[in-house]
């Protein structure tokens, strides 16, 4: 589970899709619905950076 008291660069650079709160927040930032999100992550992984590139290819 996530700690939210450990905040800091992982917790940005990275997509735990396993918390509502954050696939909510990436889904709504990448204008995907959080079912699309999940099925990248799962396909390319959780770093920010390469969800976001897939995305704006």
């Amino acid at each position: 589970m996530d700690n939210k008291d450990k905040v800091g660069t992982p917790d940005k650079d990275l997509i735990n899709i396993n918390e509502n709160y954050e696939v909510e927040y990436w889904a709504n930032k990448f204008n995907v619905t959080p079912e699309r999100l999940r099925e990248v992550v799962k396909d390319i992984g959780t770093n920010v950076a390469t969800v976001k590139a897939y995305f704006n290819n």
